[in-house]
């Protein structure tokens, strides 16, 4: 019942007309366990045509290691950024919801309200 009720609270969405039109030729995923640090491979990471990063990684002052790209990023909501500034206007944010308090969080971002 709460998923119905709060599906109902949400617009209908697809996906970005520029997401929707890229084939998925050569995608990435990065994770936030620091196993790229020192690498310096960030100038390959951003040459994927999709770049996942998983859960508050950080990207700023880390780009010669992780790159700067992000197309999808995608965390529970525990582990969703909290600048503003790590949600790039072009990139997608896909919050992943499987615990019930995961479901009251979405419900208060929805209506504006403080948990």
């Amino acid at each position: 019942d709460k998923l119905k009720d709060l599906l109902e609270l949400l617009p209908e969405h697809d996906l970005p007309d520029d997401l929707k039109s890229k084939h998925c030729k050569r995608c990435v995923v990065v994770g936030s366990g620091g196993i790229l640090h020192g690498s310096e491979l960030g100038h390959l990471l951003d040459q994927f045509d999709i770049v996942i990063r998983l859960n508050d990684a950080p990207v700023q002052g880390y780009t010669d290691h992780v790159g700067n790209k992000t197309t999808i990023r995608m965390t529970y909501p525990e582990g969703a950024p909290l600048s503003e500034h790590e949600y790039p206007p072009a990139s997608l944010f896909v919050a992943v919801l499987f615990k019930s308090v995961d479901f009251n969080w979405l419900q208060a971002m929805v209506k504006n309200e403080t948990l």
